[in-house]
């Protein structure tokens, strides 16, 4: 089986994976996708639909690597970018029917803070990249960033909050494992993407603080 993993020679450009584009199948994202526990099995449990991960560490693009290959799917890929840089620019439109963003860095101190997914920029890619009806699905054992996300979407017209979806332990990432094993409490959100007629198509190009924009690092096996 080919490598699940997409390599990306230009992050200001549309992924060249046909399988994400595909108007015929669905899409699902997972920012921070670690080891891909949970989207390696909705790749399993749905092969009717696409796969992506989103993650920057490269042991944990491998081991996503190693799942998908052990369950023998093709429908599961893996992305090592910058999430903010995947939604700016990579992803078709108006085409993924959810995003998972589960158990992401919180960056609680102030300094840190812009470091943080959820912001204007992110919504802006976020509402281009869902289609009508398609879900952004949240968790995080953090309650201080849990409210910060509910007061960013909360002015926002082009979403609608719903309930979040059920997550059986048997879908839980490794995160949520060892947050639930400690005791701690999982605040969960969702919000829905609404037809708005003439919001913007386009996004402006990126500009972000030089610490935050893509790193190519070059893997060990290349």
């Amino acid at each position: 089986m080919d490598s699940c993993r997409i390599r990306v020679a230009d992050p200001c450009k549309p992924l060249e994976c046909a399988a994400v584009y595909d108007p015929e199948r669905p899409l699902e994202v997972e920012v921070g996708c670690g080891k891909g526990s949970f989207l390696t099995s909705r790749a399993a449990m749905h092969p009717e639909c696409e796969f992506l991960g989103i993650e920057r560490m490269l042991e944990r693009v491998r081991s996503f690597e190693r799942k998908v290959a052990r369950l023998g799917i093709s429908n599961a890929h893996v992305l090592k970018l910058e999430a903010l840089y995947t939604f700016h620019y990579m992803l078709p439109l108006h085409h993924a029917r959810r995003v998972y963003v589960f158990f992401p860095d919180p960056w609680p101190k102030r300094r840190q803070q812009h470091h943080r997914l959820f912001g204007e920029k992110f919504l802006d890619a976020l509402w281009l990249r869902l289609e009508t009806g398609g879900r952004l699905e949240f968790a995080t054992d953090h309650e201080d960033y849990f409210h910060a996300v509910e007061k960013c979407f909360a002015p926002d017209k082009r979403f609608r909050r719903v309930d979040p979806m059920p997550r059986p332990p048997e879908v839980w990432t490794e995160f949520e494992r060892m947050f639930r094993a400690q005791g701690l409490p999982v605040y969960s959100a969702a919000w829905e993407a609404l037809d708005v007629p003439g919001a913007p198509t386009e996004l402006p190009p990126l500009t972000v603080p030089p610490e935050l924009e893509p790193r190519q690092e070059r893997d060990e096996e290349e």
